[in-house]
Order: C-alpha cells, then structure tokens, then sequence
C-alpha cells in the first residue's frame, strides 16, 4: 500500500477534494455518485484519474 506524506500528500488530498466536489455537483444519478466517491475515497490516485477521464463532470451555468 501507498502511503503519501508532506507535499504529495497535500496535493493528492486537494485533487481528490475536488474530485468529491465535481461528482457531488454532477447530474448523475445518486448511485452512480455513490460509488465514483467510494472509488475516489477507497484509491485516491487511481479513483482521481479514473474520475478525471470517465467520470460524471459538473453541470456548467449553474448557480
């Protein structure tokens, strides 16, 4: 298992905050939201990169 410290680590946390937030703010269905989180929480990198090509993105013009 991987264990990030110092500056990764704080980069990896604030890539997977904001993967959390693009999926939360997402049109997707709730399940669907359910196991993107689940993924991006269980495999923070995996789960990000994942996300970031096939994920569910944020509705834009929203307010």
């Amino acid at each position: 298992m991987f264990e990030f410290s110092g500056i990764g680590g704080l980069i990896v946390l604030a890539l997977d905050i904001w993967a959390l937030i693009g999926i939360v703010g997402s049109s997707a269905s709730t399940g669907r939201k359910v196991l993107w989180v689940l993924l991006v929480v269980l495999m923070p990198i995996l789960g990000f990169v994942l996300w970031l090509f096939f994920g569910p993105r944020t509705e834009k013009g929203r307010a």
